[in-house]
């Protein structure tokens, strides 16, 4: 069973394949963590490893039992954190009581499972029949508030998933200041923590930082996920490597502002707290209100960083993504952006599709540009439809005109922006977030729109659905290109301005909802100025996200590389664009951008009528090639084998494995002249079975892992090679 609850010692465990996650409600009725980690046979109360000075005042509430009275103490391990009791360290809940008075000591008040995968009202979960549910229940000792803590198992993924809700059952209304979704403690502290942090054309590089007396943190608060930090990282001790070592992975399914926070207190105890960045936020319960926090996905491995992502990506591919492409092929496309920019027509656009579908390509998309009088970043965001002067035509004439190529047709939307020079904006000035008597923050020269406000939504989806019902439109790239400023609704009273931010993302996930669920045959990529929202939020209605605007096949080394620790390749939007690359300037071969791009969706991003006929017919290989090792791509365990961060190798190389296959990338960084040939040792194949290297040899799986495989690429700048490994006995 994968939880287990013992009414004698008061304990309740959760159990998946190779992890063990164990709470007690100790004496007072305080709900203690006790343990997650590696399984543990048998059945056991691991509070007997808590700290003898966490638990000294425990025998003095003993003596005053009836009086309430109880410290939390600084230091006590617990499954919820909160303010205002006695634990002065990172707190995950905080409530502003309708006298103003500050805190909350919640206690154990009742336990229950269910079958299934819970799910969120309004928010973007995991779901599975295969999975179970724990829901452990406390009160607070004064007033009838109760926090319902709720635990996803799946079993077979050793992922748990972590939510709760807070019900206010009392007569008054209150108001949150903090609702974080997870705290973990431990009873150990040598931790370093890596997160994913960058810039624009920069996302997801890997950060590595000592756990210190103090805290270590990464969050956002500009309305969305955002370049800066990914929403997701790995606690790990400092020995921890890709296989060896206990390593946590956490990812927050929420595309808002939000806060991870790492610390070490005086007594060499750890804690992690994640969730709803609580700057600029505070949400107001009536009576009988309940208040839902978004989800942490959680996994341990006792062998490294390569099984957390297997652990994350399995997961994410059978219990987040929904719908068709969920396990169907995605299209290859060939997006018009870095081929024409602002500069098209129909049929120059025909042209492109023509050449392209001739060389196996089965979708043109067209980005910005198509709608109002957009030509350029200044204008028309808001107003969806069509501008027929331009293109020459009606959009769907111009769909049929594709299709007619033997291709589909895909659009650009940005729908959460809007320019000053628009016509919705002339029509709804209010409609964008602008604080009273100040001029707004312009961006990219656009303004965000209150996704908060229904008659927003209701527009945007009006407008949307009349392109989407009136062409032929089989995918669409939902962009969003700046983060939230001007914090301010116009239809929100004074005391409640502090939540609008998570308003905005209950907004969006429910306008996602209904876009999603109305089009389920469209193929939606989320992009936000590139991998500014990358996060398992979106993920959860759509299968694929932009991973960056970067499409420098060796910058794309790293960002894809730090990608892969939580986020599957299937995620990952990764396109063919030209040489020198539009951002970095830099000159590549052909065939190693069209590797690192098979490491994701493959597509591509340029003109291909300007490509000469070796470029057509290398790209016609590539394409055939992508699409004959489409599932182990996919869905291969992937392994990282020679980090881009490396300064002591001149490649970068990793491999994905499935069942009997397996494919292993090479990457050259830099050239250097007579360097010597190097060794990679390989990852995920079976000790015993032997396999053949391109169709050759005879290569004892143990011996490619023990010993490895030279490798080298040919003479020259950022060269590449494909090596398709095949057991053969």
């Amino acid at each position: 069973m994968a939880i287990v609850i013992n009414e004698q010692n008061k304990t309740f465990t959760v159990s998946t394949k190779n992890s063990t996650y164990q709470m007690k409600v100790n004496c007072a009725g305080v709900l203690l963590h006790t343990y997650y980690g590696k399984k543990l046979g048998g059945e056991m109360d691991m509070s007997y490893s808590i700290k003898r000075d966490m638990v000294e005042d425990i025998p003095k509430y003993e003596a005053i039992k009836g009086d309430g009275q109880y410290s939390l103490v600084e230091v006590l391990p617990q499954e919820l954190s909160c303010f205002g009791c006695g634990d002065y360290r990172d707190t995950a809940l905080n409530l502003r009581h309708s006298d103003g008075s500050l805190g909350l000591q919640p206690i154990f008040h009742s336990v229950r499972t269910e079958k299934g995968k819970y799910n969120i009202p309004s928010l973007p979960a995991f779901y599975g029949d295969e999975g179970e549910t724990l829901i452990v229940t406390l009160k607070d000792r004064v007033y009838d508030i109760f926090v319902h803590l709720y635990y996803g198992v799946f079993e077979e993924t050793d992922v748990i998933l972590r939510s709760m809700r807070i019900e206010n059952k009392t007569d008054k209304p209150v108001t949150l200041e903090k609702a974080l979704s997870l705290t973990l403690d431990f009873n150990y502290s040598e931790f370093d923590l890596i997160t994913f942090y960058g810039r624009w054309a920069s996302e997801r590089d890997v950060q590595r930082v000592p756990v210190e007396h103090g805290s270590v943190q990464g969050f956002s608060t500009r309305g969305a996920s955002g370049h800066i930090i990914n929403p997701s990282c790995i606690l790990c001790e400092r020995e921890a490597n890709e296989e060896y070592g206990n390593a946590y992975g956490f990812a927050f399914v929420y595309s808002g502002s939000f806060l991870i926070s790492a610390s070490k207190n005086y007594n060499n105890n750890a804690r992690i707290v994640i969730g709803i960045n609580p700057e600029n936020f505070s949400f107001e319960l009536s009576p009988n209100d309940i208040f839902c926090t978004p989800e942490v996905a959680m996994t341990f491995s006792s062998c490294g960083f390569s099984k957390i992502s297997h652990n994350f990506h399995k997961a994410i591919r059978n219990n987040l993504c929904r719908g068709q492409y969920k396990t169907a092929r995605r299209p290859v496309l060939i997006n018009n952006w870095e081929g024409t920019y602002f500069d098209f027509n129909a049929d120059k656009l025909v042209s492109m599709a023509k050449d392209a579908s001739e060389l196996g390509v089965e979708m043109l998309v067209l980005d910005d540009g198509w709608f109002g009088k957009r030509n350029d970043d200044h204008t028309s965001l808001g107003d969806w439809y069509a501008n027929e002067n331009k293109l020459g035509c009606s959009l769907s004439e111009l769909a049929e005109r594709i299709n007619e190529t033997g291709m589909k047709f895909g659009i650009w939307f940005e729908p959460e922006c809007i320019s000053e020079d628009s016509d919705l904006y002339r029509a709804h000035p209010d409609y964008a977030f602008k604080m009273p008597g100040r001029k707004p923050t312009l961006y990219r020269q656009q303004l965000v729109l209150d996704m908060s406000r229904k008659e927003v939504r209701d527009n945007i989806f009006m407008q949307l659905c009349n392109i989407l019902d009136n062409a032929n439109i089989s995918y669409i790239k939902w962009d969003f290109n700046r983060s939230i400023t001007d914090l301010y609704s116009c239809e929100l009273p004074k005391d409640k301005q502090g939540e609008i931010f998570h308003r905005y993302i209950l907004g969006l996930y429910e306008l996602l909802d209904r876009i999603t669920s109305k089009y389920p045959n469209i193929l939606f990529e989320s992009c936000s100025s590139g991998g500014g929202r990358f996060d398992l939020g979106m993920h959860y209605y759509m299968p694929q996200a932009w991973v960056s605007d970067n499409t420098d096949p060796i910058d794309r080394l790293r960002i894809q590389g730090g990608t892969s620790f939580i986020y599957p390749v299937s995620r990952m939007g990764a396109h063919v664009s030209a040489s020198p690359n539009h951002i970095t300037g830099r000159i590549t071969p052909l065939e190693t951008r069209g590797l690192v791009a098979y490491f994701g969706t493959y597509g591509l991003e340029l003109d291909i009528n300007k490509m000469s006929s070796v470029e057509k017919e290398e790209i016609r290989r590539q394409i055939k090639e992508f699409k004959r090792f489409y599932e182990l791509i996919q869905y291969g365990d992937y392994y990282r084998l020679i980090s881009p961060y490396n300064a002591n190798s001149l490649y970068c190389s990793w491999m994905v494995v499935k069942e009997s296959e397996a494919l292993l990338a090479v990457v050259k960084k830099q050239n250097r002249a007579k360097a010597a040939d190097e060794v990679v040792r390989l990852k995920g194949l079976k000790h015993n079975a032997y396999y053949s290297i391109n169709g050759e040899g005879k290569y004892l799986g143990e011996a490619l892992m023990s010993l490895g495989l030279p490798i080298w690429t040919d003479n020259g700048d950022y060269t590449s090679k494909l090596y398709y490994i095949k057991q053969i006995i």
